[in-house]
């Protein structure tokens, strides 16, 4: 198993930027393709955004070689902080229904915005 060690890769202890959620993701994808399972290590991560785990995690489930149960065999999550647990679900749950039905999810939303 091959290990990310998130606050070497973003070179602090505060993941918030998509950027830093891009370089993780893309790291991940690497290890994917070269048919490796990943643990991503969040030890001494103070701060964590959902914006970033949109970038880091949630991008995989656009990927229709990575279900639901790729990720749960490949994807390991270390020294995650109990306050932060819950943006994981909801960026999972996000990404889920967002990549399940885009259109429809974009054509709701632009809705809303533009008061329809």
């Amino acid at each position: 198993m091959s290990t990310i060690i998130i606050r070497e890769i973003i070179k602090g202890d505060i993941a918030v930027s998509t950027s830093d959620g891009d370089l993780v993701y893309n790291l991940i994808t690497d290890y994917f393709k070269n048919h490796k399972t990943v643990s991503i290590d969040f030890e001494g991560i103070s701060i964590m955004t959902t914006a970033f785990l949109n970038a880091a995690i949630g991008q995989l489930y656009s990927n229709p070689s990575y279900s639901d149960d790729f990720l749960n065999k490949h994807l390991h999550l270390k020294n995650v902080a109990k306050e932060d647990r819950i943006l994981f679900s909801e960026v999972v749950k996000r990404a889920k229904e967002y990549f399940r039905d885009k259109d429809r999810f974009e054509d709701s939303t632009n809705s809303i915005i533009n008061g329809d």
